[in-house]
């Protein structure tokens, strides 16, 4: 079942104020598998030198982290995030709007969408008689978001409320403009950068980070 707007239910509500961020309660030993595998993807492609999926996996794990943490401020300061997940759909959630798995997914979503572009990453679609065409990372970003929200709307539908959606305004249209084509562009655009660029956006990115989860976390704020 799709479920494609947030329905401001009382239940909605209630489902978000008992959400319980960072607590033990439900973990289990699936958390070390999962990290195992994302550190194995990623030592694989380091070891195959293929740097440049690495760097797509960074710029959108960081994108997704700050939207994160955006979404949990959202949370603290009127009361209920824009998105959030469920105690039972989880083993640990890392931020209200975001759980281990999930997290884990994200890491090495960047790292998929890079490597489904054709080889040549500079090609375009539909350029002929004169026609510049579309960048096949434009078009990679737009459909690999599409997909992603399509699949956040069966989230939000699923009977434990794995994803829960509280505001009537937010939902699948807001999802996939506001923050799946933001991760697939960085993920597609940044590891063709010049180095310098490209380097100084992954520092700022996980600089940010870095500093905004020491601040807020021991505030209590996130």
């Amino acid at each position: 079942m799709l479920k494609f707007w947030g329905d401001g239910s009382a239940t909605a509500k209630s489902l978000v104020r008992i959400i319980s961020v960072r607590s033990t309660g439900n973990f289990n030993w699936t958390f070390i598998f999962i990290l195992a595998v994302v550190f194995y993807v990623y030592w694989n492609e380091i070891h195959k030198k293929e740097y440049k999926a690495v760097f797509a996996g960074l710029a959108l794990y960081g994108v997704h982290w700050l939207y994160e943490i955006v979404n949990a401020i959202i949370a603290k300061c009127a009361g209920y995030p824009l998105w959030a997940v469920s105690n039972q759909s989880t083993t640990f959630i890392l931020l209200i709007g975001v759980c281990w798995e999930l997290s884990m997914m994200f890491a090495l979503a960047g790292i998929i969408s890079y490597k489904m572009l054709p080889d040549d990453t500079s090609k375009r679609y539909f350029a002929k008689n004169g026609k510049k065409g579309i960048s096949c990372k434009l078009t990679g970003a737009l459909g690999m978001a599409l997909l992603f929200a399509l699949f956040e709307s069966f989230l939000a539908g699923t009977s434990n409320n794995s994803f829960i959606w509280v505001y009537k305004w937010w939902g699948v249209i807001p999802v996939f403009i506001t923050t799946y084509v933001p991760f697939f562009l960085a993920s597609n655009y940044v590891p063709d950068m010049e180095p310098k660029k490209r380097n100084i956006f992954l520092i700022t990115e996980w600089g940010l980070v870095a500093v905004l989860l020491a601040v807020l976390i021991p505030l209590g704020i996130i």
